[in-house]
């Protein structure tokens, strides 16, 4: 997965997870399935800014980008700020 390619699924993670809080604010209370998926959009989207950092630093430190993998939820959810 290029840098566009990552790119482009984090817009559509973005969009969905935005439709999905727009309804919980305009609608009725959104259930759980809603609510597990607006989890598993935060994972996706902190996974994918991960990968997209880490090809990023692997440039600017010429090594290959394509090296980069996604690292696991567990991993990318725990990191210190």
């Amino acid at each position: 997965m290029d840098e566009k390619d990552i790119l482009e699924r984090i817009r559509a993670f973005v969009d969905e997870e935005r439709e999905l809080r727009a309804r919980h604010e305009h609608e009725s209370p959104s259930d759980a399935e809603e609510h597990r998926r607006l989890k598993e959009l935060e994972v996706a989207l902190d996974q994918c800014w991960d990968l997209l950092r880490q090809r990023r630093a692997r440039v600017q430190a010429g090594q290959n980008p394509d090296d980069a993998q996604v690292r696991p939820a567990s991993q990318v959810e725990n990191y210190r700020q």
